[in-house]
């Protein structure tokens, strides 16, 4: 646990030199510092001052406007693009047919908090693409009390908002991602997950999973082609339906309109957080004594650390099921408690700005005043220890966060290899950026994370089940049952730093190599950076038609070819599709 201190005057230092006041040093202000300065044009609507061609015969009674798209890390940006508003799943097989007889894609828009070229491919002509919001009108919650309970929300309904409901009826999830405004639809895309992962002994709570979200599907509308009428419409599918484990988790292959998901009984957590820990011992090697990464998954399960560049200790956050609330936790009636990671001190901007400007070998310093801000925010927000019910300790992360771009993925293995696993990853990184730095270079300038889950265990669904998402990446391999864990490790860094893409795709390879044969496998995280190339991610050919099929054929069950055969089958056209999905998953 992290000390706390005694309340200072308001215009005291803090602690290591962060003043409380320091804290409230606007975000934006390192956003731009770290070149990330491009802002959105304003929606113009169809008729108006509009620049691209008018897209033919639209249908009059839909909106559309033209707007910007700007994913998460700032490098795929379109100053204009045709966005159409669904005001309800009926203009989606709308707009689906109209982009079928005119030569269009459709592309879902949510949040667009992601990095991968999964809705928009950056350098592709982008005048015969509709992207369609989601968020503005397909956002209903409905939550229904049955054997299961369930919970049926739009596309667009954001993850906050659907534990929220949960909450009111004494329900949640035990998995989630750390940031609740996410839309549910783009979440289950990408097979989004959390750092949740049974301790020692701990059963699971009915109609929760240990895996992915979308393992908790039970019921998933899209938009798909009928032979019949020749045609697309809408079409459910339940999850005893065979072709569902091809929807679960679709990359974009498909338009998502509702979903329906599975919950269980709600609990408390207490969430602890340590920075006292040398990174020697948080991450030595299995069996080794002490405070070590595998001891504290043992005990609580749900363990993450964030390792800041050059730094000696690590910031640990461990959640523990507790149902009463000890004497030392502070208790907490919503989320985002970690206010210091969404504003950022002038005490860590400063640094920032000359990293961003090409000053690499302010790195260490950058990496230091990162940990300090984090080890002094704790303090300053009595945020060290932390109780309250699960959606408002697992939600830590907002959009105000400092945008960075990442690379690494997951390792699927056996509960009894993750110390070995985070050990020899963490002794990797040590000794290259050691030796990058001997050298002069210092191509990460911010944080190693590393937490881990369950897979998709087809025994947490509480419904007839066909099986498990098909192209998840915590997806279990058919002949290795013992291989029950998916420790999920990223490096992040800020976009454009000298020396990154060849950096990750060195770790990349690695990882692919090392995580291999009788011991673990590695597959990538969907939405963040994955088939580097010296000059980008997502470039690499070989990674992204062999590498990465090779990892989910792996066990024999033939999950991959199925989904994408599946997917084709109810979007022939490709509507539902783009130039890098034709790559990743190609026509069948």
């Amino acid at each position: 646990m992290v000390h706390r201190a005694e309340p200072k005057a308001e215009h005291s230092s803090g602690v290591d030199g962060v003043s409380r006041r320091g804290f409230l040093a606007a975000s934006a202000g390192a956003a731009a510092l770290a070149g990330i300065s491009w802002a959105p044009a304003g929606a113009v609507p169809w008729g108006s001052a509009s620049t691209i061609a008018p897209p033919p015969g639209f249908p009059s009674d839909i909106p559309l406007s033209q707007q910007a798209y700007a994913n998460w890390s700032r490098e795929i940006m379109l100053d204009s693009v045709w966005t159409a508003t669904a005001r309800h799943s009926g203009d989606v097989v709308t707009l689906a047919n109209w982009a079928f007889d005119n030569g269009y894609t459709v592309r879902a828009k949510g949040t667009m908090h992601g990095w991968s070229p999964l809705t928009v491919v950056p350098g592709a002509p982008s005048d015969r693409v509709l992207l369609v919001d989601t968020m503005a009108n397909l956002n209903s919650v409905v939550v229904q009390h049955g054997t299961p309970a369930t919970v049926t929300a739009g596309a667009g309904a954001s993850i906050e908002a659907i534990l929220t409901a949960l909450e009111r009826e004494g329900l949640g999830w035990a998995n989630s991602p750390a940031i609740g405004e996410l839309s549910i639809a783009g979440a289950l895309a990408i097979g989004a997950h959390g750092a949740t992962y049974p301790a020692v002994g701990e059963t699971i709570t009915p109609g929760q999973s240990y895996g992915s979200l979308s393992n908790l599907i039970t019921e998933i509308t899209v938009v798909a082609w009928d032979e019949g009428s020749n045609r697309y419409g809408l079409k459910t599918f339940r999850r005893s339906d065979d072709e569902i484990t091809a929807f679960l988790t679709h990359l974009g292959r498909t338009f998502v309109t509702s979903v329906t998901l599975q919950g269980g009984e709600n609990y408390r957590l207490r969430c602890q957080s340590f920075t006292d820990i040398p990174w020697q011992e948080l991450f030595a090697a299995p069996g080794s004594p002490g405070r070590t990464y595998e001891s504290f998954v043992e005990k609580s399960g749900r363990v993450e650390a964030i390792w800041f560049p050059f730094t000696q200790t690590p910031w640990l956050k461990v959640w523990t099921p507790t149902p009463v609330k000890p004497p030392e936790s502070r208790e907490v009636s919503g989320p985002y408690n970690y206010f210091f990671s969404d504003a950022i001190p002038e005490e860590v901007t400063t640094p920032l700005g000359m990293v961003a400007q090409g000053l690499q070998a302010a790195t260490p310093l950058f990496g230091a005043s990162q940990f300090g801000a984090v080890a002094a925010g704790l303090v300053l927000t009595d945020t060290d220890d932390l109780w309250g019910w699960s959606k408002d300790v697992l939600f830590y992360l907002r959009h105000t966060t400092l945008r960075v771009v990442a690379g690494g993925g997951a390792v699927i293995t056996k509960r009894s290899n993750i110390g070995r696993v985070v050990h020899e990853m963490t002794s990797w990184l040590n000794e290259r950026m050691t030796h990058y730095a001997s050298l002069g270079q210092y191509p990460v300038n911010m944080p190693f994370e590393v937490r881990l889950c369950g897979v998709d265990d087809n025994g947490e669904v509480l419904v007839d089940s066909a099986g498990v998402p098909d192209l998840s990446a915590v997806r279990p391999r058919a002949d290795r049952q013992d291989w029950d864990t998916a420790i999920w490790m990223n490096v992040v860094s800020i976009p454009g730093t000298a020396g990154l893409p060849v950096f990750l795709r060195e770790m990349e390879r690695w990882m692919v190599a090392n995580y291999s044969g009788d011991y673990a496998t590695f597959r990538p995280e969907w939405s963040k950076g994955w088939a580097f190339t010296d000059q980008a991610a997502y470039q690499d050919d070989e990674f992204l038609t062999s590498t990465v099929p090779a990892t989910f054929r792996a066990g024999g069950d033939g999950n991959w070819d199925f989904a994408i055969a599946t997917l084709d089958e109810h979007d022939p056209h490709r509507v539902f599709s783009n130039m890098f999905l034709d790559r990743v998953l190609p026509p069948s």
